[in-house]
């Protein structure tokens, strides 16, 4: 019997046909990824409307913030859920290691939780991993030019002044270090502390350091201060202020400024000395690759930066990024831009451009 003659376009069509039903299995995740970053960086007359009513869709939304719970992040998340009852609006606490950590491996697993991320030093690390989106808010051309991000990947969100915290009963005001030079003096020998492995504690000491006295001089100068034998504390920078309040450390360096302000309006034993020149930094609002809820995120993007989100921050003690909401007038006295003090503000970029010579720094020196 004669075999059958096959059509020798009948291969092509079957392989069209493979190749169309492949395009349709995959084209919903290529279409998602579109309507991502159309709604991150919308900027239509009808912007609001069309974030409500897919946030409506969405229902849900995940911050990771390194805000104080009591203090910052519930007060931000509570009065965004006023705004936006349909929306079930959960949060996760982390410093910026626990963060990074945690949003890098479900980025890995794509399994990604959060929408949105704001931090102290986790913006570069989440733009050198590539981890996080462009996104555009009406708000950020509201923010100082010199302290917003060209690339906008990164959005400031709050600013830190840091300096020193000193117990005021074994430490008498005006006998605390004032100075870099003041550290050396050997009476402050095993009675100064910071926190280690931090971005916002030795490392940006080191950071500022090296930029007010140059990589040879900084680095001579650091290794002057490790004779002081400087405690390597591992909690959080609020603990670390309370342990100056407790007396356990007399001097902590590179604190948030206005933590020990808190602490003394309240009774403690404690005072800030802001030591020039004065080294600022700025949280940043991330929207990581990979999230759900892309028109909740950007709600809360707005709603952070807009003035009852920025009041909030005002409320609890924080430097705003807004320049029309003041910092509240009992931490202004730590603030270098009202008192007229020398001021290092670190962006994102020079953090991660001097992390690694920090660290170097510090584990040759301080551990």
């Amino acid at each position: 019997m004669m075999k059958p003659v096959r059509n020798p376009l009948s291969r092509l069509t079957r392989g069209v046909g493979l190749a169309l039903a492949v395009g349709l299995i995959a084209a919903p995740s290529a279409v998602r990824a579109a309507s991502v970053q159309e709604v991150l960086n919308y900027k239509g007359a009808d912007r609001q409307k069309m974030l409500e009513d897919g946030a409506k869709k969405e229902g849900a939304l995940t911050i990771y913030s390194s805000l104080t719970v009591n203090q910052a992040l519930r007060p931000m998340v509570e009065a965004f859920r006023k705004k936006y009852p349909y929306l079930k609006t959960e949060f996760w606490r982390g410093d910026t290691r626990q963060i990074s950590q945690k949003i890098l491996a479900e980025q890995r697993a794509h399994a990604v939780q959060a929408d949105v991320l704001e931090s102290s030093g986790l913006g570069e690390i989440m733009v050198k991993a590539k981890s996080i989106e462009k996104f555009s808010s009406p708000k950020i051309d509201e923010i100082p030019e010199e302290f917003r991000d060209k690339s906008r990947l990164l959005v400031p969100s709050r600013f830190s002044f840091m300096g020193t915290a000193y117990n005021t009963k074994l430490v008498p005001p005006s006998t605390q270090p004032k100075t870099f030079e003041d550290l050396l003096d050997p009476k402050w020998k095993g009675k100064l502390a910071w926190r280690a492995h931090s971005e916002s504690g030795d490392l940006l000491f080191v950071i500022n350091v090296l930029i007010t006295m140059g990589d040879q001089k900084g680095e001579e100068y650091l290794k002057k201060l490790s004779a002081q034998k400087v405690v390597n504390f591992n909690g959080s920078a609020r603990t670390l202020v309370n342990r100056v309040v407790e007396g356990e450390y007399p001097v902590a360096l590179n604190i948030f400024l206005h933590h020990p302000i808190i602490s003394a309006k309240k009774g403690a034993p404690v005072a800030a000395w802001p030591m020039e020149p004065v080294p600022s930094i700025s949280g940043s609002l991330m929207i990581p690759k990979g999230l759900k809820h892309p028109h909740a995120a950007m709600l809360f993007i707005d709603f952070y930066l807009s003035d009852t989100g920025q009041k909030v921050l005002q409320k609890a003690h924080y430097f705003p990024v807004m320049p029309n909401i003041k910092p509240r007038r009992d931490i202004q006295v730590v603030s270098p831009r009202v008192m007229n003090l020398k001021e290092d503000y670190v962006d994102p970029q020079t953090q991660f451009k001097y992390r690694q010579k920090a660290v170097d720094i510090t584990n040759k020196y301080f551990r």
